[in-house]
């Protein structure tokens, strides 16, 4: 890591803390997963608006299991892509039944085998839930980890790998909160406040975007 790096992850603590808790609401591990799993391409907000009368329509993992795809798609409609993501809910609380005894698992192969679980949702079960320190690459740490200069990849298993690499392990679970915090306040993707961030001297694409609104 370079010491602008390294003074990058030091703002980014002093800034924001070194916070895990995830912003989406859940009581038991499966919940952590199907609230994940619905947060695809939809705020956490809703999300939220969603799980809390989901969870208590249903409680288990067998009841996801032996839900109605039908009636699953109407009560999570709102969340957007609801035929797929009823049909992987469904599918994986299948496996989690008949496989795992209705236990979510901590292995990252176990976790991306099941329907609809790919490595972002699988690293915020296994941070959140067993406390395993893992990157979690979303849209947000995707974007701002590539503009902060902390990665060159694009692809988000190898951005995932490279900030592992990088950073201490100790920054693993809080980096992916942080970024997140910071890409939905100030390092929004089509409107980005550079001049109100923290980092805005550390950030290879700040000046650029100071100059041109100053000009504008």
């Amino acid at each position: 890591m370079t010491k602008k790096q390294k003074a990058i992850i030091e703002r980014l603590n002093e800034e924001y803390g070194a916070f895990t808790e995830p912003t989406l609401d859940y009581g038991e591990p499966h919940e952590l997963l199907i609230a994940t799993m619905l947060s695809a391409q939809c705020t956490d907000e809703r999300v939220n608006m969603v799980t809390k009368d989901l969870f208590k329509k249903y409680r288990s993992v067998a009841d996801f299991a032996d839900a109605d795809l039908r009636e699953l798609e109407k009560d999570i409609h709102s969340v957007g892509f609801y035929h797929a993501k009823a049909t992987h809910i469904i599918e994986a609380c299948r496996k989690l039944h008949e496989v795992y005894e209705d236990r979510v698992p901590s292995d990252i192969d176990d976790l991306t085998g099941l329907s609809g679980v790919g490595r972002k949702t699988a690293n915020v079960v296994r941070t959140h839930i067993f406390h395993i320190p893992s990157v979690v690459v979303d849209t947000h740490v995707k974007r701002i980890s590539r503009k902060l200069g902390l990665t060159k990849e694009e692809d988000p298993v190898k951005i995932e790998f490279d900030l592992m690499k990088k950073l201490p392990e100790e920054q693993w679970s809080a980096i992916n909160l942080q970024l997140i915090t910071l890409g939905r306040s100030i390092c929004t993707a089509r409107n980005p406040k550079c001049e109100q961030c923290f980092l805005k001297d550390l950030c290879p694409s700040s000046g650029s975007r100071i100059i041109k609104r100053r000009k504008d």
